[in-house]
C-alpha cells in the first residue's frame, strides 16, 4: 500500500471573502495567495496550506467535523483571538488526551480547534 506522507492543504467555503480573510488574518495566519476581493484565498503556516473558496448563498453546509492546529502556546493564542473580538468556544482547557485546547468557530461556521500537547508528568 502507499505511504500517505501528510495533509497538504484543507480548503473550506465562505460566502463572504473579505470578512473570512479578516478572521484568519487576525489569528495569524499569514496570506499566500488571493486576498479579501479573490474568489480563492491561500493561508501558508507550517508547510501546510489553509485556503478559502467563495461559494454561491444558495450553497449552505453544516458541521462537518474540526480542523485542529498545533500552535506554541495556546493560552496567547486565546488571549490574541478575544482580544480582537473573537468569542472562542470557552477559555483554553487541559484534556484527558494531553492537549491544551480551545474551540473558536469561524464567520462562516466552520469549527477550529487550537491546541499544544501538553508534558509528561515526570
Amino acid at each position: 500500500m502507499p505511504e500517505i506522507l501528510g495533509m497538504s492543504a484543507l480548503t473550506l467555503a465562505t460566502h463572504d471573502m473579505a470578512r473570512a480573510v479578516e478572521f484568519y488574518s487576525a489569528l495569524g495566519f499569514n496570506i499566500k495567495y488571493g486576498g479579501p476581493d479573490a474568489a480563492f484565498t491561500s493561508f501558508s503556516f507550517g508547510g501546510q496550506f489553509l485556503n478559502l473558496t467563495v461559494q454561491p448563498p444558495e450553497r449552505q453546509w453544516s458541521w462537518w467535523g474540526r480542523m485542529i492546529f498545533t500552535v506554541a502556546d495556546v493560552d496567547a493564542f486565546y488571549t490574541n483571538a478575544i482580544n480582537h473580538g473573537y468569542s472562542p468556544e470557552a477559555p483554553p482547557r487541559n484534556a484527558q488526551w494531553g492537549e491544551r485546547y480551545f474551540h473558536i468557530t469561524d464567520p462562516d461556521g466552520h469549527e477550529l480547534s487550537f491546541s499544544v500537547f501538553l508534558s509528561p508528568a515526570n
